[in-house]
């Protein structure tokens, strides 16, 4: 695959935003953590941005007909940029008595946030050749989890020499440089929704989600694999890191990076062998979900660290090859028209149901024990495996005609 100007631009573009959302976070809770030394109040920031994501899905479909995709995405990131600034100038004046100013501004810039991220996954088909989407999805995946592996640590070095408004002033031109890369981006055709009512602009996605049997079925997979997903965050992996594997915290970190590692390497397959997996994307998605089960039930009954740093491995690996064919089957499931609700759809119901069930899940960890809400995962992810199966012949590329 040649990769074309508007597909780098994108990539370059939502990359150096990626970066920058990584490093403000990792800056706000360091503030909030030192202003207040209460983890608790620290674990609202990433509900915060979770929440709002999930407020933005819902509404950006009022914007997909009146906005064009290229400038809708490119304004977010835009917003962001003027809210960051905001930022920057007011966290010297926090104190432990308005700190709740910080958590009022990163809920405006995940509203913007919530936007851009399914637009960049509608985009993708715009600018990419249908035959190029295994390799496309699979540049785009490997990109964003090495970032997401390496800006969390450089994060922390980066407190060290910098200040938490520095490293804000960082993020700024970050963001600066993304704005302007993704105003570059070529404008793409789309269908005006503005002759529908508000309503039915919010229904959309949600109607072509139910009338498309591949989409139903993904939809309800994306369910089931969210509850599932919420064990692997940091606070319940840090716990059974303690409890049940009886290492210390720096584990956790390894179990962690495993993870990002599998995830890598799952994107340089699918980019290696793009044929195989396109000719094959229901097998690979049952593969995935089949060996996610297999591997989580392993995890839960495992005492071993070193066994953990290889299961935690292969869920990366095994849940990236799933995840690149899963996304190619949604990007030609239907029209392009039509992508960008889908996936805003499909946005909201990852932030609503990841926010809810990390909460559900931590409550039951400490009712208990850690390892139970593990099996659970893994029992909920067998039954992902069987819907899978038995929908395979659904899990195909199709083409539409112009």
């Amino acid at each position: 695959m040649k990769l074309n100007k508007n597909f780098t631009l994108l990539l370059l573009g939502h990359s150096l935003a990626n970066m920058g959302d990584v490093l403000y976070i990792v800056s706000v809770i360091s503030v909030i953590f030192n202003l207040t030394d209460s983890a608790t109040v620290s674990s609202f920031v990433p509900f915060t941005i979770t929440s709002s994501m999930f407020v933005s899905s819902m509404l950006t479909p009022l914007f997909v007909g009146k906005v064009n995709l290229k400038w809708l995405m490119a304004w977010s990131q835009i917003g962001k940029t003027i809210l960051l600034v905001i930022l920057g100038l007011k966290i010297a004046g926090i104190t432990a008595s308005n700190y709740y100013l910080i958590f009022f501004i990163i809920g405006l810039i995940a509203l913007l946030d919530g936007c851009a991220n399914p637009i960049r996954q509608t985009l993708i088909p715009h600018y990419v050749n249908n035959d190029d989407l295994i390799i496309a999805n699979g540049i785009a995946e490997t990109v964003t989890q090495i970032i997401q592996a390496v800006m969390w640590f450089a994060g922390s070095l980066f407190l060290i020499i910098l200040s938490p408004q520095q490293l804000i002033w960082l993020v700024g031109c970050l963001f600066v440089i993304s704005s302007v890369l993704l105003s570059l981006l070529e404008t793409v055709s789309h269908t005006s929704s503005e002759q529908k009512g508000k309503l039915e602009q919010l229904k959309e996605g949600w109607k072509t989600l139910l009338n498309t049997p591949v989409l139903k079925r993904i939809a309800l997979i994306d369910t089931l694999e969210t509850i599932a997903g919420t064990v692997w965050i940091a606070a319940i992996l840090y716990v059974f890191v303690n409890d049940a594997l009886h290492v210390d915290e720096k584990w956790w970190g390894f179990v962690n990076g495993a993870f990002f590692l599998g995830l890598i390497i799952g994107s340089i397959y699918c980019i290696k062998y793009p044929s195989f997996v396109e000719k094959n994307l229901g097998t690979l998605i049952f593969v995935g979900s089949f060996t996610g089960f297999i591997v989580t039930i392993f995890f839960s009954l495992n005492s071993n660290p070193l066994m953990a740093l290889c299961l935690s491995l292969f869920m990366g690996l095994f849940g990236q090859i799933k995840y690149i064919p899963q996304q190619t089957v949604i990007q030609t499931s239907v029209t392009k028209e039509q992508l960008s609700t889908v996936y805003t759809s499909l946005s909201a119901i990852g932030t609503g149901i990841f926010g809810a069930g990390s909460l559900v899940m931590g409550i039951l960890a400490d009712l208990f024990g850690v390892r139970t809400v593990f099996v659970l995962s893994g029992v909920i992810l067998a039954l992902v495996s069987i819907i899978v199966y038995k929908n395979k012949q659904l899990f195909i590329r199709k083409v539409f005609q112009k």
